[in-house]
């Protein structure tokens, strides 16, 4: 029986999403910058760390600060990429920038990959046929 949970919170997919996104633009991740980028005290950042240190997703380095162990890079470039494949699904449908980004947020936690995937599949049937995106993008947004 593994131990580990099967679920991951949406709590824990944010962490390792600003764990990552840190690491590719600065090259390094402290509590500090996880807490000020999550808008959350350092101290839920360091219980979260310690937390994902314990499941293996994260090690912490004395003089590198977090790095990710492979699972939790797998897992961060998997969160990563559905994020990225929502925001590019909607801004191809033209939806308002900021309604992507609230849209997202709620999206990304709770879709499956199997919904994910027809959504990838849907992508690449509406960039083949210009036509039908054309028709889906002009109807009138709201009710």
């Amino acid at each position: 029986m593994p131990d580990k949970p099967v679920a991951r919170s949406s709590a824990v997919e944010d962490y390792l999403e600003q764990i990552l996104d840190l690491i590719n633009t600065k090259g390094y991740a402290r509590v500090a910058d996880i807490a000020q980028g999550l808008k959350i005290s350092q101290a839920s950042v360091t219980n979260m760390v310690q937390r994902l240190d314990a499941e293996g997703l994260l090690k912490y380095e004395k003089y590198r600060g977090l790095v990710l162990t492979t699972a939790g890079e797998t897992l961060a470039r998997n969160i990563m990429r559905r994020h990225q494949l929502l925001t590019d699904f909607l801004r191809m449908l033209e939806i308002e920038e900021e309604v992507v980004y609230h849209d997202v947020e709620g999206m990304e936690h709770h879709i499956s990959p199997q919904t994910l995937n027809a959504i990838e599949a849907l992508m690449e049937a509406l960039r083949n046929n210009p036509m039908v995106l054309s028709s889906i993008k002009h109807q009138p947004h709201g009710h």
